[in-house]
């Protein structure tokens, strides 16, 4: 991949002249070849990605927790099928209640119809689990997907009917679909960002991991940590308790991926 940085809103007070880091993939490489470096899709298109703290479960041997379980029993009577884009049905009316139940979770303006359309038209959008209650005969939900199995699926976005918030439906659609990837012997579904502790909740997998800046970890105090200091303290590297707990910037360049010869 080739490393591009996109200069950022500079603190000349503490000497922060801060770059958003994209990655552009080159011949040879796939998405989840980018994914697994610590970067997200930061287009459709996938021809450029971003890297940031993100959250992934490794699937091979995953086993439910007893919250996982009692998630999934309240989700009893819900059916889950997998769909490639290609064959699915992306119907005014599915449209409509998406962009619905995104103004009332996201914000107004967040998810726009054209935006919607666009990820739907574009290659980052390669399937979907269809989640239906059979009961009610009625659909409930929908999880937009990147695959690349077995190696990933990413979990992008999730949209589901708001009357059956009081079952937990979101949290039953994601643990769901780490069962569902598990069982089909994927390697990692990624879940996207964290940088909230409202965000935490994509956190409740054994195993679950996130990407640091230079190393995956699964130390849920460094995530309690990250999420938790003053974004106006030291830069994170200059800060003492965590170079110590890293093993120093030694430490750190060490368990770092990333190499950027000078040509």
């Amino acid at each position: 991949m080739k490393l591009l940085f996109s200069e950022t809103t500079p603190d000349y007070s503490r000497y922060l002249y801060p770059y958003v880091i994209w990655a552009v993939p080159e011949p040879g490489e796939t998405p989840a070849d980018l994914l697994a470096a610590g970067f997200l899709p930061a287009s459709p298109q996938l021809d450029r990605f971003y890297l940031c703290r993100q959250i992934r479960v490794p699937l091979a041997g995953w086993t439910p927790s007893s919250e996982n379980r009692r998630i999934l029993r309240k989700g009893d009577g819900l059916t889950c099928a997998l769909v490639p884009r290609g064959e699915f049905a992306y119907t005014p009316e599915r449209k409509a209640a998406w962009l619905a139940y995104a103004a009332e979770r996201f914000g107004d303006g967040v998810m726009s119809e054209q935006r919607l359309d666009t990820l739907m038209a574009a290659p980052v959008i390669s399937h979907l689990l269809v989640f239906r209650d059979t009961a009610a005969g009625r659909e409930v939900g929908t999880a937009l997907l990147f695959l690349q199995e077995p190696r990933l699926a990413f979990y992008y976005y999730a949209f589901y009917d708001l009357a059956y918030a009081d079952r937990s439906v979101g949290m039953f659609m994601m643990t769901a679909a780490v069962k569902w990837f598990a069982e089909r012997g994927g390697a990692h579904l990624h879940l996207g960002t964290c940088y909230s502790e409202r965000a935490l909740y994509k956190a409740q997998f054994a195993g679950v991991e996130f990407f640091n800046g230079f190393r995956w970890s699964t130390d849920m105090k460094e995530l309690k940590h990250l999420l938790q200091r003053d974004p106006a303290g030291p830069h994170l590297l200059a800060e003492r308790g965590f170079l110590e707990e890293q093993g120093g910037l030694d430490g750190i360049a060490a368990a770092s991926r990333f190499r950027c010869p000078l040509v």
